[in-house]
Parts: C-alpha cells; sequence; structure tokens
C-alpha cells in the first residue's frame, strides 16, 4: 500500500488528485491544507490541518503519517501579489519547499513538486524539458528556485511543470481563466482580455492523473504536463464564450503593454509534452473536451 501525503488539498488540483486516488484500493491517501477541509467528498481518505508555512507542523504531520512519497500542490501562485508581496511568497514557494525537501532527505520520501510554464522567458516556445529558465518575475523566480532546490538535493523526486489550469472546485468559489469568463460574460460584465501572450490550458483532471502517475511510478526529473493545443488568452475566452452561449461583446482585447500588471509575463510558452506522454501515460484532453467537462461540473 503506498502512503501518499498531499498538500493544496483545497486548491483544484489538490480536490482533483483526492478524487483520483480515492478510487484505489492500492493507496493511502493523507489530505493536508490550511484550515478546514473543502473538499465535498470526506470519506475514503484522511484529511489533517497543515500549514506548510509551518515548518513544525509539516514535520509533525509527516513523522506521524510516514508517507512513500509527498505530491506538493501548496504555492503561492497570485504572479502579481508575488510581486507585491516577496516575502510571503519565498516563505511559500521556497522556504516550505526546502523544508520539505530536507524532510524527505532525512525520511526517503519520494516528492512531486509542482512548477510552472512561468520559469521560461517566453521568447522560444513551445518548450522542452531541458530548456534553460529566464524567470521574469519574482513568483517565476521562487518557482525556479523551489525547483533549484529540489533537483540539487539528490533526493528521489519529480518537479511537473504545468501551463493554465482550469476546472472547477467543489464549492466553486475558486476562479480560473474559463470559470472567470463564464461568470464574467454571464453577468454580462466587460473584461479586458490580453490578445498577445499564449498559453496551452490544462484541465486540472489530467494534471492530477499526471501528478498520481508520477507518484505511482516513482518518477524522477523534469517533466512537461500541460494541455496539446497552445491559443492567445483571448481565443480561449473566445472559444469558452462560444462554447457555453455567450455574448462576446463584452471582451475587450488588450495588449500586455496596455495592461501593465505588477509582474511581467511571459509572451509565448506552451510546451513540448512527449516525455509525460511516454513515462506518465499522459492523455490531455482538447480544450473543446475540457469545456464538456467543466459544464458538466457547473451544472452539478
Amino acid at each position: 500500500m503506498l502512503r501518499i501525503l498531499l498538500t493544496g488539498s483545497n486548491g483544484l488540483l489538490g480536490q482533483k488528485i483526492i478524487y483520483a486516488l480515492i478510487k484505489r484500493k492500492d493507496v493511502e491517501l493523507i489530505a493536508t491544507s490550511k484550515g478546514a477541509n473543502r473538499t465535498a467528498e470526506k470519506e475514503g481518505y484522511i484529511y489533517v490541518p497543515m500549514d506548510i508555512t509551518n515548518h513544525e507542523d509539516v514535520r509533525s504531520v509527516v513523522m506521524k503519517y510516514k508517507p512513500h512519497c509527498i505530491i506538493n500542490t501548496a504555492a503561492m501562485t497570485n504572479v502579481d501579489a508575488c510581486e507585491q508581496h516577496q516575502q510571503e511568497c519565498l516563505k511559500m514557494n521556497v522556504d516550505a519547499v526546502k523544508n520539505m525537501v530536507h524532510i524527505c532527505e532525512q525520511e526517503h520520501i519520494h516528492l512531486v513538486h509542482l512548477s510552472t510554464d512561468f520559469v521560461f522567458d517566453g521568447t522560444a516556445g513551445p518548450y522542452k524539458e531541458e530548456d534553460q529558465p529566464n524567470p521574469l518575475s519574482y513568483y517565476a523566480w521562487s518557482k525556479f528556485e523551489s525547483e533549484k532546490i529540489v533537483l540539487q538535493s539528490g533526493i528521489d523526486s519529480a518537479i511537473l511543470r504545468t501551463i493554465i489550469i482550469y476546472g472547477v472546485v467543489d464549492d466553486k468559489q475558486r476562479s480560473n481563466v474559463i470559470v472567470w469568463t463564464i461568470n464574467s460574460l454571464r453577468q454580462q460584465k466587460a473584461i479586458n482580455v490580453i490578445s498577445d501572450q499564449f498559453r496551452s490550458p490544462t484541465l486540472a483532471e489530467d494534471l492530477a492523473d499526471a501528478c498520481v502517475q508520477a507518484a505511482l511510478k516513482k518518477a524522477k526529473g523534469i517533466y512537461h504536463v500541460s494541455g496539446a493545443e497552445t491559443f492567445s488568452i483571448l481565443e480561449i475566452v473566445n472559444r469558452t464564450a462560444d462554447f457555453f452561449g455567450l455574448d462576446k461583446m463584452f471582451i475587450h482585447p488588450v495588449t500586455t503593454a496596455e495592461l501593465n500588471q505588477a509582474a511581467k509575463r511571459p509572451l509565448v510558452t506552451g510546451f513540448v509534452i512527449d516525455k509525460a506522454i511516454r513515462d506518465l501515460e499522459f492523455k490531455p484532453h482538447s480544450l473543446h473536451e475540457g469545456l464538456e467537462i467543466v459544464k458538466q461540473q457547473l451544472e452539478k
């Protein structure tokens, strides 16, 4: 029986990993997140409140449950907030990872760690795992720093970089590009949408399956895990509006320069995902298929 400890289980990806794992008879899951459990399904796993920035808290939970693998999805991911609150970002995205890696080293625990396309500068996408990162923002720097901590430690580890995760959380409160588009246009709110940034949207269920495979197979090294199609953010929003039959007159295209966000973003990313397909049995849904799944979940 493989014992997996999951961090960030209240987040979108965390919840999808719970649902992917509770069906399995060969895995014992300990889900952790800050505060109360916000996943609707409460059976089939253990939930423990845990703050990854509290090093003693993490150590006591790990020592109590003695997992064989930790899947670390917890992070500060709001790119502009990271730019404006760098100490908080450092604490969560770097210091917490350093502590976790130290515990994994001592207890011989396999780590599956999540990272991002933002480690790249966006001048040469789509990116392969071997391409050289060049982070443009504090968030991107913090995630690249966490990657280096994991890789340089020598522990058994897999780093899964991903791009724009979308999907529906159980309480339908968390937003992402697809959910934001649907909610805004249903309320007939005008939205500014970037026309000159290109990404490969990733269905949360697909990424969760890759995380599970990485844990089960005890995968090692860096993997690029994202949707197979690359679109401009504007096209993602337009396709979502078309799929849900929403009025596109509220969509206002803007350039990156016009939007003038606090943190710099890479313009063109996208991944070469062959390694994940080969090693992790990764089978990403198309955006259209992903929107079908989102529609079903929003209607529940």
